[in-house]
């Protein structure tokens, strides 16, 4: 029988890939394999506690972190976010999706945290990169791969402001940009840092000691280097002494976290547990993660953006899948892609979680074939268990 190992090396050996760490969980068992070098033509051998940029998989833990406040009272659900994010009081909409920019209407009713939460405020990234208003969005939403390039929070606030919305509220489920105003809201509701708040509501009860928005100089040995594709093979686009060097002006909530397999393990197991730590800690209520875990989209919401949908459609902070058109697709599986190369998923229904962390970048919102066979070794064990 092939093993995770014999998956992941094959990738590796292919040239595909410089490394990967992949993790399978289910229960008590643990099925981890770290396979190649942590960067490309050094000698380093890649680690089952290697660092990774964690990218989009940051979002389901910021999500999580909105949902405390929640709980707590200091947000409610369907609250307008204008109090916390009053740059977004007044928001314009474009007429027409594929209309010019200064041809606006104003939103029919505020956003809402709930908005914010299911990625339907109005604002992100569509499947037509080519429309006016996503156009217009490219200088003010920037890649989240590189963390140093946003401006501080109440800037990026005031350029995402100017920029009309492409959707009305509630109407159509746009990437991204809402993750980063989650950790916005977090900021302004509790004034406090987003790294300090995760610190303490997140990663501290639930020991993900490797997390967080920049990497100590005294673990530089244990962070990959982070590569992207290009004609020629694999160029170097961070350094472990590069951007996560430091907490950037604008740590975000929807791709700015560092750290390992087994962090965003004791993460996956919190969901799985209905919030409750393996200490006996409550950290969300079952009615939070079935909130985060229930599909909130609808054919309508999501057909300006199916490109980053692959039968699925969006809990808060992740996709759920809704239609088995790959063996991997198991309507209820939570998760989401990182663009540095990363995946995380769990199943409720069978409590499997499966985490794959590699080094290079994704060129597009479709998986690449390292991720597409980690996949399906996955659910192949799944369907056996």
């Amino acid at each position: 029988m092939t093993t995770l190992r014999e998956v992941l090396q094959a990738h590796v050996d292919g040239g595909g890939i410089p490394g990967a760490v992949g993790l399978l969980a289910r229960g008590d068992r643990v099925e981890i394999a770290a396979v190649g070098l942590a960067h490309a033509g050094g000698t380093t051998a890649m680690a089952e506690d290697s660092l990774f940029r964690w990218a989009s998989i940051t979002k389901p833990v910021t999500a999580a972190a909105v949902l405390m406040l929640v709980e707590d009272g200091v947000l409610g659900l369907h609250d307008p976010i204008a109090p916390w994010l009053p740059e977004l009081a007044h928001p314009m909409v474009v007429r027409r999706p594929g209309g010019p920019i200064d041809e606006v209407v104003p939103a029919h009713r505020p956003i809402t945290v709930f908005d914010l939460l299911s990625s339907q405020a109005g604002y992100g990234w569509a499947s037509d990169f080519s429309l006016p208003a996503v156009q217009a969005l490219f200088p003010v939403q920037r890649d989240g791969r590189e963390v140093q390039s946003y401006p501080g929070m109440d800037e990026w606030l005031a350029e995402l402001a100017a920029v009309p919305m492409l959707a009305q509220p509630g109407t159509a489920w746009l990437y991204d940009t809402c993750s980063v105003l989650q950790g916005a809201l977090i900021v302004r509701a509790t004034g406090r840092s987003l790294p300090d708040v995760l610190a303490e509501r997140v990663f501290e009860p639930l020991g993900m000691s490797d997390t967080g928005f920049h990497v100590l100089a005294s673990e530089r040995d244990r962070f990959t280097s982070y590569y992207r594709r290009a004609a020629n093979g694999l160029v170097l686009a961070d350094a472990p002494d590069g951007q996560w060097s430091t907490v950037p002006a604008f740590p975000l909530g929807s791709g700015g976290l560092v750290g390992t397999a087994r962090d965003w393990l004791r993460f996956a197991r919190m969901l799985l547990a209905d919030g409750v730590t393996p200490d006996g800690r409550k950290l969300l209520s079952a009615n939070s993660v079935r909130l985060m875990t229930t599909d909130h989209t609808t054919p309508a919401t999501r057909v300006h953006s199916e490109l980053f949908l692959e039968g699925q459609g969006w809990g808060c902070g992740g996709s759920v899948d809704i239609a088995q058109i790959e063996p991997w697709n198991v309507p209820g599986r939570y998760g989401w892609v990182g663009g540095t190369g990363t995946s995380a998923h769990l199943i409720p229904a069978t409590g499997t979680v499966a985490i794959l962390f590699t080094q290079v970048g994704m060129d597009s919102p479709v998986p690449d074939p390292t991720m597409r066979d980690f996949w399906r070794y996955a659910a192949t064990l799944d369907a056996s268990a």
